[in-house]
């Protein structure tokens, strides 16, 4: 960073002048001789005389002496009014002579292309029509850098220039030579045993650059961000049991050559400790400490959790406030066993001081409105101060992201019982507008534009428009969500969608559907959520008439009877099967010469539109350690909607899904995947083919979508899967990391093996209205002919409870476009008919 000086109109005397340092020169004068009123001022055009003279203060008889002269020559220089100050004597009296700075014309910003001028105004002291100050430029030039560095760009220039203006104005230019951003080159971690440098990099923020680290700024270097990763290393290995932890230093160098910093952190692990004893005291007679253990999420036995314990204290102090308890705290003390490596844990509730909260003061938010805020707290104005509570706030504020700092402070009140709560803000951007692609072997290419906005209106409610378009897919929907409905906790979601879903390599038909849906969000606890929900969509099935032209019974007029001529008896069967059985005109009783879809299809597109009224709810619990990329936690979705609340549907629909991550050895994490449905008729109707379950990768890979459970056994018909009322799955899997790749990368690998089965189809089989109809004791026409043959002519199915089980490898990228998955599986056992596809691709991206 350079101060520089450029003079426009070739005023160079006046360069010189603005370049001469500050000071005076002062002439030794006899001090009986002077007073104030003997003062003369000279140079000055802007300050009163009587303003100057006001800096010379005198002693002690009216006079001034040598000390208050030089204490008031002093004064004069630090005011920043002048840039040079003279004191001499002539004739008898003191002469002082100044040279007053400029003002300040205008102030612009040149090559600044990264930082709005706005911004820049905004940090800088000097202002238009302010006096100008050589320091004070100096010091905003520093400010303009600073803020870039902030931002990744240390290699930034600020030079001010000064372009002189008559009547002693100047008008300031900060040119800026931005540069590039300076990236981190190297993360490594110094002392560190139980856990190795890939998983402590996952931990942290803070990322090595690589090739596309353009599309992210997590590598920009940032001061802040590295300090902060040193109390994540730290929470980490508290919660996993290390009490004596130290993060020692993140040390920080340039490397000239590799134009970026090295970071390096070095830590001190200590030993694992486990939990020896858990016990509860109190101070307060009426509290019983015992009532509080069902609060504790420590257990004895259990590796130390430092972060189960500020949960439990939390929790416990919580629930002290709801019995009456309103100034209790509880203060954990924990006993160690330097020799066992145990920790004995006492939890102490004790009488705390009576402390209110006189007033919550909101800084920061120039969007949110402060009831957006106030609401995350569970205390207001004039109610018990208590820690815990001010603790759960701010996280929730957190959490809420719409901001990108949050801290909450104390302050004295008015008396010594009285706290104010400072709320410090500093708000972010939460609109989003994004176009995203994707490809995958079941959907095909898929295209979408969306635009959401987290802080609709700055009343924290969320809003997102999407259009979908795609080779098979294709759509869009509309949605609103209120997470405080009427002030109290709890979210409203509205959701309007269209799906169009297009017949493909998978399915024959394609589907229309659109629908409307209320639904109501409880967060029981953290880890715990209940949804319920309402939903109404009406679903039409489409088919080209090529598939839907079936009829075996020439009396009927719903349907065009268009019989094949290669069914004629004369001609007999196809493939030299013999002719089947025929009516009186000799016309064959088979109509799928021509590649029929499957019956059941056939009839609800027969039905036309059908409408789904149901009522469901959902139970989500969540102990992940992390949403997108989860090593340790248990993940259970159970989910159950009652259809026939009005509409044309009626059934009971109940699904579950585990999954259970776990750390094993070398940065492997196991997963265990469990999933299971029940679909169920009730009221006497009969269930569609589109309400049963359809399987495929999802639930067995190396299986193709649709590609397990009952299907259409005809030959000549499309031969669609038509899905069951029951299946279960079960998948083990391995992902390891590539440790010969940076970590920056985002590639895993996995191993895995799956188990599952579809059964229980309960879809129509009979169709009177085509002739299709199945008789006791049938034979199918594609059999050998007897007595019966041909006298099954309605749906002829595969149903047999085969478990489907595979094993396979695949590749997982957290790319910047996105996760991304390649998988390849080999089945090991499957079902008859059964459709295999060993490779899946999916995808996407936004950009």
């Amino acid at each position: 960073m350079m101060l520089g000086m450029r003079v426009r109109g070739g005023l160079l005397a006046a360069l010189i002048m603005v370049a001469a340092p500050m000071g005076g020169v002062l002439v030794s004068v006899p001090a009986a001789a002077q007073t104030v009123a003997s003062i003369a001022v000279e140079g000055n055009r802007r300050v009163e005389v009587e303003t100057i003279r006001s800096y010379f203060k005198p002693g002690p008889g009216g006079r001034l002496g040598q000390a208050q002269i030089d204490d008031g020559l002093k004064a004069l220089i630090e005011t920043g009014l002048f840039q040079d100050v003279r004191i001499n004597q002539v004739g008898g009296r003191l002469v002082v002579t100044v040279v007053e700075n400029a003002v300040i014309g205008r102030i612009a910003f040149e090559g600044n292309k990264k930082v709005k001028d706005e911004q820049l105004s905004a940090e800088i002291q000097s202002k238009p029509r302010g006096t100008f100050s050589r320091p004070m430029v100096q010091s905003d030039a520093q400010r303009i850098a600073e803020i870039y560095r902030r931002s990744g760009r240390y290699d930034v220039r600020v030079t001010p220039e000064i372009i002189e203006q008559p009547n002693n104005r100047v008008d300031l230019i900060f040119t800026i030579t931005e540069g590039t951003k300076t990236g981190v080159r190297s993360i490594e971690f110094v002392g560190n045993v139980a856990y190795s440098s890939y998983r402590l990099k996952d931990v942290i923020k803070t990322r090595e650059s690589n090739l596309l680290s353009f599309l992210g700024g997590a590598d920009v270097y940032d001061p802040d961000r590295v300090e902060a990763d040193r109390d994540l290393i730290r929470r980490f290995y508290l919660k996993n049991g290390y009490a004596d932890v130290q993060v020692v230093a993140a040390l920080t160098e340039y490397d000239p050559d590799k134009k970026g910093f090295l970071v390096t952190f070095k830590i001190e692990e200590g030993q694992q400790y486990r939990v020896a004893s858990v016990d509860f005291q109190t101070s307060i007679p009426t509290l019983d400490a015992a009532s509080m253990r069902s609060f504790s999420r420590v257990s004895v036995g259990s590796v130390y959790n430092a972060e189960a314990l500020e949960k439990s204290v939390e929790e416990m102090q919580i629930e002290a406030s709801r019995r009456g308890y309103a100034f209790a705290v509880v203060r954990p003390r924990g006993d160690r066993n330097f020799e066992a490596h145990t920790v004995s844990i006492v939890f102490a509730v004790d009488e705390g001081p009576r402390t209110y909260i006189e007033r919550i003061n909101v800084r920061g938010n120039t969007r949110t409105r402060d009831y957006v805020i106030r609401r995350e707290f569970d205390l207001s104005e004039g109610d018990a101060y208590n820690r815990a509570l001010v603790d759960r706030a701010e996280r929730r504020l957190k959490n809420l992201d719409f901001f990108k700092s949050v801290k909450i402070l104390t302050e004295p009140g008015s008396s010594t019982d009285r706290v104010i709560l400072v709320v410090d803000l500093e708000e972010k951007s939460t609109g989003d507008f994004s176009v995203s692609g994707g490809y995958s072997t079941t959907d095909g290419a898929l295209a979408e534009v969306s635009i959401s906005e987290r802080n609709f209106l700055g009343r924290g409610l969320y809003a997102k428009a999407a259009v979908t378009y795609g080779q098979y897919a294709r759509g869009g929907s509309l949605s609103f969500v209120d997470p405080y409905l009427f002030d109290y906790r709890v979210a409203l979601g509205l959701d309007l969608f269209y799906r169009e879903q297009l017949a493909n390599s998978y399915i024959a038909y394609g589907t229309k559907t659109l629908g409307f849906s209320p639904r109501l969000g409880f967060t029981l606890r953290e880890d715990l959520a209940l949804q319920l929900r309402y939903s109404v969509y009406q679903q039409e099935i489409q088919l080209p008439n090529t598939l839907a032209n079936c009829n075996n019974n020439p009396n009927n007029g719903l349907l065009a009877f268009n019989p094949s001529p290669a069914f004629v008896n004369s001609v007999g069967g196809p493939g030299g099967l013999p002719a089947p059985a025929t009516d009186a005109s000799g016309v064959g009783l088979w109509c799928y010469s021509d590649g029929e879809a499957s019956l059941p299809i056939r009839r609800e597109l027969q039905s036309g539109k059908a409408l789904t009224s149901a009522v469901g709810y959902s139970l989500n619990y969540n102990t992940l350690d992390n949403n997108k990329n989860p090593t340790d936690g248990l993940l259970i979705d159970w989910k159950q909607d009652f259809a026939g609340l009005g509409g044309d549907v009626r059934y009971i629909k109940s699904a579950i899904d585990a999954k259970y991550y776990t750390p094993l050895v070398a940065d492997i994490v196991g997963l265990i995947h469990l999933q299971g449905g029940m679909l169920n008729q009730f009221g006497g109707s009969e269930l569609r083919m589109l309400d049963h379950f359809q399987m495929g990768p999802n639930l067995v890979r190396g299986f193709a979508p649709n590609g397990i459970g009952p299907r259409d056994l005809n030959p000549f018909g499309t031969r669609d899967a038509l899905g069951g009322t029951k299946y279960w799955g079960a998948s083990f899997e391995l992902q390891m990391p590539f440790w010969f790749l940076p970590k920056e990368v985002g590639l895993k690998g996995s191993v895995y093996a799956d188990a599952g089965g579809l059964w229980d189809y309960k879809g129509p089989t009979s169709w009177a209205q085509t002739g299709e109809v199945n008789v006791p004791g049938c034979v199918p026409p594609t059999q050998a002919p007897n007595a019966n043959a041909g006298t099954c002519t309605g749906l002829q199915y595969d149903d047999g409870n085969v478990v489907r089980s595979s094993v396979g490898v695949g590749i997982i990228w957290a790319s910047p476009f996105g996760p991304l998955r390649f998988d390849y599986a080999v089945p090991l056992t499957k079902g008859q008919f059964d459709r295999v596809q060993q490779f899946k691709f999916g995808g996407g991206t936004s950009f």
